[in-house]
C-alpha cells in the first residue's frame, strides 16, 4: 500500500471517528484506535498516541460550536476536568508498562460496556434539588431548548468526581476520550440534563487527552506521519457532526453505532486473548 492510498483512508476513517464522536459525545478513539490496530497492524501505543490526538481535535472542534450555542457548562467541565487530568497521567503511566495484549482486552471491555450504554434510556432531569456543595461551587447552569432558556441543578458531586478520576485513567491507558464514563458520571450520578452532559463531555475531553498525550509524546509514541492526517480527518469530522446535532435524531444512529462498537469490541478481546497484539 502506498503512503498516498494509506493516507487517504487514514482521512475518510479519521473523518467518520470525529463525526460519530461529536454526535455521541465519545471521542475518536473508540473507532480510531481499531482502525489502526486492526486494519494496519499498528503497535498499540502508536495507535494510542494517535487516538488521543484524535479526541483532543474532536473536542476543539464540537466543544467550540457548543459553547457557543450555551449548551456546555465551562465551570462544571473545568471543576471535573481536575478528577480526569489526575487519573489520565496515572492511566498513561501504566499504559507505557503494561503488555499490549492487556491493553487490548481492557479496550474490548470498555467497547463492550460502551455499547450497551449507548441503548440505555435518556432521560433529561427535570426538577432535580441541587445539593449545598454544587450550589456553594456554583455548578448550576442553563441551556437552551426550543421552549426557551432551561435552567438546571445537580447533586451528588463527589460521586460524579470520583467517576471522573476513573474517566481520565482509561483515557491515559486506553487512549479515548471516556465520554461515556464522562456522561454517566454527568447524567446518571449527578442528574445533569443529558445534552449538557453530551456537550460538556466534549468539552472535558479534550483537556483530558492531552494530559495523557504529554506521557507518549515524551516515550516517541506519537508518529506524525500517522497523527497528522488524524487531526485533519476527526477535526472535520468533529465541525460537521456539531452543526448536525441540532437538526438530527440520533436515537437511530447510536444503536447502529452500538452495534458496530460491540463486534469491534468482540474483535478486540479475541485478537487480545489469543496474543495477536
Amino acid at each position: 500500500m502506498s503512503v498516498l492510498v494509506f493516507t487517504i483512508i487514514l482521512l475518510l476513517g479519521a473523518y467518520a471517528a470525529g463525526l460519530l464522536g461529536s454526535l455521541t459525545g465519545l471521542g475518536g478513539g473508540v473507532i480510531v484506535i481499531p482502525l489502526l490496530t486492526l486494519a494496519f497492524g499498528i503497535d498499540f501505543h502508536y495507535a494510542i498516541g494517535a487516538a488521543l490526538v484524535a479526541s483532543i481535535a474532536t473536542s476543539s472542534g464540537s466543544a467550540s460550536a457548543y459553547v457557543k450555542e450555551g449548551m456546555t457548562n465551562i465551570r462544571l467541565g473545568m471543576f471535573l476536568e481536575i478528577a480526569t487530568s489526575v487519573g489520565a497521567v496515572l492511566g498513561a503511566v501504566i499504559a507505557l508498562w503494561m503488555p499490549t495484549n492487556v491493553i487490548a482486552v481492557i479496550f474490548g471491555v470498555v467497547l463492550f460496556f460502551t455499547a450497551v450504554m449507548q441503548n440505555r434510556q435518556k432521560v433529561d432531569h427535570v426538577g432535580v434539588k441541587g445539593s449545598a456543595l454544587a450550589m456553594k461551587l456554583k455548578l448550576f447552569g442553563s441551556y437552551p431548548t426550543k421552549e426557551g432558556v432551561q435552567n438546571y441543578e445537580l447533586t451528588n458531586v463527589p460521586g460524579g468526581f470520583l467517576i471522573m478520576v476513573i474517566a481520565g485513567a482509561l483515557s491515559g491507558l486506553l487512549g479515548i476520550g471516556s465520554g461515556v464514563l464522562k456522561v454517566l458520571a454527568m447524567d446518571s450520578c449527578m442528574k445533569v440534563p443529558f445534552k449538557v452532559s453530551t456537550t460538556t463531555s466534549n468539552f472535558m475531553i479534550g483537556v483530558t487527552a492531552v494530559t495523557s498525550a504529554v506521557v507518549y509524546l515524551q516515550r516517541g509514541y506519537i508518529e506524525p506521519g500517522i497523527a497528522f492526517p488524524i487531526i485533519v480527518g476527526v477535526l472535520g469530522g468533529a465541525l460537521t457532526g456539531a452543526k448536525l446535532l441540532k437538526h438530527l435524531n440520533v436515537s437511530l444512529l447510536r444503536k447502529i453505532f452500538a452495534v458496530a462498537i460491540l463486534l469491534v469490541a468482540v474483535n478486540m478481546i479475541y485478537n487480545g486473548l489469543m496474543g495477536k497484539f
